[in-house]
């Protein structure tokens, strides 16, 4: 049995795919899938703002796609949003902050339903999250899992729709979280009934460290019986090469920290940022 290490890429079948948007354009993606079965349900991972580094790449999908196949008997589909590069490639279009992207995700919600990919779940993550709260309640949806959600693209209405749709939430709140802790998130999340607010202790709004929890978080909503995840493996196993993204794979609005009284110094969109925090894994 060997230890399921950061680099740990366990079997799988995985397939480079391109999705097609409604607006025209292509984008880069990637299916892993059971090596050797069909798989119980689907993860459409929904990565952090692209203009920090965000990327189909960012650590947390990334072990997602290497391990869930095989652990947890998951589909993980991953994608670059318009104009997003990572190793596996460029996607064409631009960044419009959180516009034109409501087409990134039907295209990936689409490719889901004609792949007839089962139980389909959105895994969002900061700028992710703000997007699947705006354009997530696509039909064959079951529900959706936010990872540090800043609420800062998303609004009320957003919120309200999703309280009315009655579809499950979980939200994934670091303790340390440089934009949106516990207690707001108790109090903003409110607005929707069927949400659930889960603070991680020690947790920041990178996950350093703290992957294997948010992936096990990630499995325990949708496929229950198969978390905790194992963290040995007695089987093949590959190293993944993670030195492309060592100076890339980044996750956060850098130098914007919350201020005393819980107040937050969140950029608007289209507003310059500081220098982003690069992420470890």
């Amino acid at each position: 049995m060997a230890v399921i290490r950061s680099a740990s890429m366990l079997p799988a079948k995985r397939e480079a795919l391109t999705l097609e948007t409604a607006d025209g354009l292509e984008l880069v993606g990637e299916l892993a899938l059971p090596a050797d079965r069909e798989p119980e349900a689907t993860v459409i991972c929904v990565h952090p703002l692209p203009t920090h580094g965000g990327m189909m790449d960012s650590h947390i999908f990334r072990k997602a796609a290497w391990r869930l196949p095989a652990l947890a008997n998951m589909a993980v589909l991953r994608f670059n949003t318009r104009g997003t590069e990572s190793q596996q490639g460029t996607s064409q279009g631009a960044f419009d902050n959180g516009v034109g992207e409501r087409f990134d995700i039907a295209a990936a919600v689409e490719y889901a339903e004609f792949a007839e990919l089962p139980r389909v779940w959105l895994v969002g993550w900061s700028f992710g999250t703000d997007l699947t709260l705006k354009y997530g309640l696509e039909p064959g949806v079951e529900g959706a899992v936010l990872l540090s959600p800043p609420l800062r693209y998303s609004k009320e209405d957003d919120l309200a729709r999703w309280a009315e749709d009655g579809r499950p939430l979980l939200a994934l709140i670091p303790e340390q979280d440089d934009y949106l802790q516990y207690p707001e998130a108790k109090q903003r999340f409110a607005a929707v009934p069927q949400a659930e607010i889960v603070e991680i202790a020690n947790g920041s709004h990178l996950w350093v460290g703290k992957a294997e929890e948010a992936l096990d978080r990630i499995v325990g909503r949708i496929l229950p019986e198969h978390a905790p995840l194992p963290t040995t493996w007695d089987g093949p196993m590959e190293r993944g090469d993670t030195s492309a993204y060592a100076n890339k794979t980044v996750a956060a609005f850098g130098g914007f920290l919350p201020k005393a009284g819980g107040e937050h110094s969140l950029p608007k969109a289209g507003e310059e940022h500081g220098l982003p925090k690069p992420e470890r894994d």
